[in-house]
């Protein structure tokens, strides 16, 4: 089982040892230098922190121990409780990542059970340079927020990538391969379009009636974050259409190739028919060609004469046409 880590960061950095001593310290001042605790992997000392010491709802940490929530945000008092999806490449497969966070007037509490390289990042960023933050509690809440979203931008960036190599691969030759992936990123990307549909409605939402909890002048930058999360839903939906047409494009590929293969049967076929119309007519009515080579010799050079020549006629007809 993972172990549970907690970071502490203000607008003045990181803060050190993450204790209950230094939590309650910070939280106490949180209205004049921001608190942001992040906790991933959480277990029960974590659980019973976030119930007792922050007095956030039981339904919340049920959330956060069932996982499988869709994206949301809830409100209570004094606090709004979110749920953002996050996509990241595992190999060649997309999972998804919950991360659940607590949104007050002037603290914010994330959590995760997976470890999350982009918070940690954010938080060495801060530690390094405090003036980031402007030097304002609510601002922190909103750069955890931004980096959260934004990292769906790279996620997305590969996905593009790896459709537009899936159709180069299509072209060349359409493959079992190529049908099995086409239909796993479909399903990924119809996945993605949902959850990024939710995500977009509740960023929606938390500006239009979960605001109260911020700044006044936080407004624009919140508006920044629905902006990004409204473009990403426009390249899912994009990618979306261009795996239906690599979709096509494999179907219409596999089609020519079996017009091709047909069309080549169908010249062999049409070659061996007067062939085969010519031997059996000949068989039949003249002995000479179906008894041991005698005089005259020439009947034979007949028939075998006549057969190339119906061979001759028909590929001349054929080529004209455009068939071989």
């Amino acid at each position: 089982m993972p172990i549970a880590m907690r970071t502490l960061s203000t607008i003045n950095g990181k803060e050190e040892p993450v204790d209950l001593e230094t939590i309650n310290r910070c939280f106490g001042a949180a209205h004049q230098d921001g608190f942001w605790l992040d906790i991933e992997s959480p277990d029960e000392h974590d659980y019973k922190l976030l119930e007792d010491v922050f007095k956030f709802h039981p339904l919340t940490t049920e959330d956060i121990k069932h996982q499988n929530q869709r994206p949301k945000i809830d409100e209570y008092s004094g606090y709004n409780f979110a749920v953002i999806i996050l996509a990241e490449w595992r190999g060649e497969d997309l999972v998804f990542r919950e991360h659940h966070l607590f949104i007050g007037s002037n603290y914010l509490v994330t959590v995760h059970l997976e470890p999350a390289p982009i918070l940690t990042a954010l938080h060495n960023r801060i530690h390094k340079s405090p003036e980031l933050t402007k030097g304002e509690p609510g601002f922190l809440t909103y750069m955890v927020v931004d980096a959260l979203v934004d990292s769906m931008f790279g996620v997305l960036e590969t996905l593009d990538e790896t459709v537009d190599l899936l159709e180069d691969a299509i072209t060349e030759k359409a493959s079992s391969d190529s049908l099995n992936k086409i239909y796993h990123l479909k399903h990924s990307v119809t996945e993605l379009r949902r959850l990024l549909g939710a995500q977009r409605d509740m960023f929606q939402r938390l500006i239009t009636h979960g605001i109260h909890l911020q700044q006044a002048d936080m407004t624009l930058y919140y508006r920044d974050v629905y902006d990004h999360i409204v473009r990403q839903y426009e390249t899912v939906d994009s990618l979306r259409d261009l795996l239906t047409s690599a979709m096509d494009v494999y179907l219409s590929t596999v089609s020519n190739r079996l017009n091709q293969t047909t069309k080549a049967l169908t010249v062999i076929a049409s070659v061996f028919l007067p062939l085969s119309f010519l031997t059996g007519f000949y068989g039949m009515n003249f002995t000479y060609l179906t008894q041991v080579l005698e005089t005259p010799y020439w009947t034979f050079a007949v028939g075998v004469g006549t057969m190339l020549i119906s061979i001759v006629i028909q590929l001349y007809l054929f080529r004209r046409r455009g068939w071989v």
